[in-house]
């Protein structure tokens, strides 16, 4: 918290991740998960659950390390992995249901909209958030189901998409800075993952400010530097930053 008092005076601009930042998946992302793990061990056939989940569990923290944001090439690894062809018509299915299914489960964390109106009046404010990879009879993007919160931010970048490269690259945090007109320097960037959030924006240039949310159950990895830490949006308009 210190530090962000430090530098209070210099901030000029708030910028955010979207999922897990600003709205709560994480009912959505464990019901989905839930129900693809059972859907592709029945699939493919096993009889070792545990070693089914492993291997599951693995890969998908490779492609989360690699930016690999598609469900289906998560699930075609998986299938790989045990020398299985995937079902294309059956993978796209699933991953429609995925995606249903964690809309329907999305929502504000209950301090997000006070807190993004108050600090809209006195910072310049921007979303960075990754390309969810949804199928096209779903909307782009979970950001689609609030759009009346758009006209509090002067920028939002969805990366990976229209050839920008995702988070952790540094480009949609210039991109962003560069239409909200300001330096790396005079803003911070409030996130939940480590990797695409907390190192990406610190490479970029921007003050990190790691948000784990307290309502949301998580195994957090263990921080490689000093970041401020909160655990809820509102604490953003205790930190000094409000002048």
């Amino acid at each position: 918290m210190f530090i962000i008092q430090l530098i209070s005076e210099m901030i000029k601009a708030i910028l955010f991740d979207f999922t897990q930042t600003l709205v709560d998946s994480s009912r959505g992302f464990r019901l989905a998960e839930k129900r693809v793990k059972r859907n592709l061990f029945k699939y493919l056939g096993l009889k070792d659950w545990n070693k089914f989940l492993k291997k599951y569990r693995q890969i998908r923290s490779d492609s989360l390390l690699e930016s690999i944001l598609s469900k289906k090439t998560l699930w075609q690894n998986v299938c790989w992995s045990f020398k299985q062809g995937e079902d294309k018509t059956l993978f796209e299915n699933w991953e429609y249901d995925y995606w249903k299914l964690v809309n329907h489960n999305t929502h504000l964390f209950p301090e997000t909209l006070d807190a993004i109106i108050k600090l809209s009046k006195t910072h310049e404010l921007g979303i960075i958030t990754n390309a969810q990879h949804q199928p096209n009879e779903l909307r782009s993007h979970s950001l689609d189901q609030f759009k009346f919160l758009e006209s509090y931010f002067q920028s939002i970048i969805i990366a990976g998409e229209n050839k920008i490269e995702p988070k952790p690259k540094r480009r949609p945090f210039d991109i962003c800075l560069n239409q909200l007109g300001v330096k790396a320097y005079e803003s911070i960037y409030v996130g939940d993952d480590w990797i695409n959030d907390i190192l990406g924006s610190k490479e970029a240039g921007l003050q990190p400010v790691w948000i784990q949310h307290h309502t949301v159950k998580r195994i957090w990895p263990k921080a490689q530097f000093l970041v401020p830490k909160i655990n809820s949006l509102d604490q953003l308009l205790q930190m000094s930053l409000i002048k």
